[in-house]
């Protein structure tokens, strides 16, 4: 299945997204922010205003030349602000321009000594109040228009936007910059898996840059050389398959041309037959080697799993191998626990399995070497079947490239008995449907292969 190509259906690209995410973000952490200054102006505006009425109010109330002034009558503060006096008695009288704005609350707490600091009406006006109790007992009050504290908070407020639309801009253009540092490396590594889809191989992969893309370059030069592995191996299995068919359909051809050219003698017929046959039979395992090899690559592989005895079903395989086992000499052992090894498998599949693997060993063993097939039951549940015998064994390199198609085939034709080149693939795959796992050893006890099939147990109650 190819990648799907640039001009295809896209859902936006990595860069476009990282920056729409981006300015989305940095919007909202804007609003957020500009929500609180917002806020936070007019608290900020008004309290400042309160601080200064505070600190005048202070610097009149205790300074002792005004004390006189302030206790016998009312003075007006010039300034800016519109700020408005008014003096508290120690009586209890109260003169100024900030008078009417004096309630008795505000009063009341002057003449006890406390400092005052809330809101009035003066004129009809709102304003800030702000007393501080006197040296000599009253006190002084300070006024002045809430419009100063609304003035402030718009100015404060005007001068937050411009930082605002700043700051958001700012973080569109850095998402756009951090979106192409990060796009870059994920849009070389899409042109490189294309390439590779196309089937360009040896495409380097630059493995630089953050850890996470330096991964992607690392797993794409994996990929590249397991592909052109692969490749190779398939490449290498058709010449061996197309050898071993032409091998057959050579003898079929000649033997058929001479027999229409009226050139096999009546004597020799039957044993013409008998080669015609041979070769049909090989071209036809051989066939029948492939369709087992794709029913295991299909989906839909059927398998009646049910309880099965595989003591019973060794000795069944073995009861069958006997005589071919016997004609060539080679000694055929059982070994089996007496109680019953259960397993929830394909009993059928299984055998298929033992076969195949009996198969592949009576091939390369001598007259006079045993084959084994054994049973037992697995450590933490499930069981064990193994095959065993008495041939040349298997190397290191030999048993890393056992069960892929066609490679020990290629390597031993010409100095060993071979198949297909497909009995241990097809032999894995099956391992693999029933739920088990095949291993193999270069050399078993009996100084030849093993081969371990590891089976799942019953499910409790089977």
């Amino acid at each position: 299945m190819s990648l799907p190509r640039p001009g295809g259906p896209r859902r936006g690209s990595l860069a476009r997204n990282i920056v729409v995410l981006t300015t989305v973000v940095a919007a909202l952490a804007v609003a957020l922010t500009g929500l609180i200054a917002w806020q936070t102006a007019a608290h900020g505006a008004e309290q400042r205003e309160r601080d200064q009425l505070t600190r005048q109010a202070t610097v009149l109330s205790r300074l002792p030349a005004l004390s006189e002034a302030l206790f016998h009558g009312a003075q007006v503060l010039g300034g800016p602000n519109s700020v408005q006096l008014a003096v508290i008695a120690p009586d209890g009288t109260v003169s100024g321009t900030a008078t009417p704005a004096v309630d008795r609350e505000s009063k009341s707490a002057l003449l006890a000594g406390r400092p005052v600091s809330t809101t009035g009406l003066l004129g009809g006006r709102d304003v800030l109040l702000v007393g501080q109790p006197g040296v000599r007992g009253g006190g002084v009050v300070l006024t002045e228009p809430y419009a100063v504290v609304t003035e402030n908070t718009n100015r404060i407020r005007r001068n937050v936007v411009v930082p605002l639309v700043v700051g958001m801009l700012g973080a569109a253009l850095a998402g756009a910059l951090l979106a192409r540092r990060i796009a870059r490396p994920l849009v070389t590594a899409a042109r490189i898996a294309h390439r590779l889809a196309d089937g360009e191989r040896g495409v380097p992969a630059p493995v630089d840059g953050p850890r996470e893309t330096a991964d992607i370059g690392r797993a794409l030069n994996a990929l590249d050389g397991a592909l052109a592995r692969s490749e190779n191996r398939q490449r290498e299995f058709l010449l061996s398959v197309s050898h071993d068919l032409r091998t057959p359909l050579t003898a079929l051809q000649g033997y058929a041309e001479a027999l229409a050219d009226g050139l096999i003698e009546p004597d020799a017929m039957p044993e013409v037959g008998a080669i015609l046959a041979d070769e049909t039979r090989r071209l036809d395992r051989f066939l029948g080697d492939l369709l087992d090899l794709a029913r295991l690559e299909a989906d839909d592989f059927r398998l009646d799993l049910a309880p099965a005895d595989l003591g019973a079903l060794l000795a069944g395989a073995a009861a069958f191998w006997t005589g071919p086992c016997a004609r060539q000499g080679v000694q055929l052992r059982v070994e089996r626990p007496e109680r019953p090894v259960l397993v929830e498998t394909d009993a059928f599949r299984v055998r298929q399995l033992i076969d195949g693997l009996v198969q592949n060993a009576l091939r390369v063993t001598p007259e006079g070497a045993p084959v084994v097939l054994a049973v037992r039951a697995a450590a933490g549940g499930g069981a064990e079947l193994q095959v065993r015998d008495g041939g040349p064994g298997l190397t290191e390199d030999d048993v890393r490239v056992a069960f892929d198609q066609g490679a020990l085939h290629e390597r031993y034709r010409d100095t060993r008995p071979v198949g297909s080149g497909l009995g241990l693939a097809i032999a894995r795959r099956l391992t693999g449907r029933l739920g088990g796992v095949l291993r193999v050893e270069g050399h078993g006890p009996e100084g030849g292969a093993c081969f371990t099939v590891g089976l799942p147990p019953a499910p409790d109650g089977a």
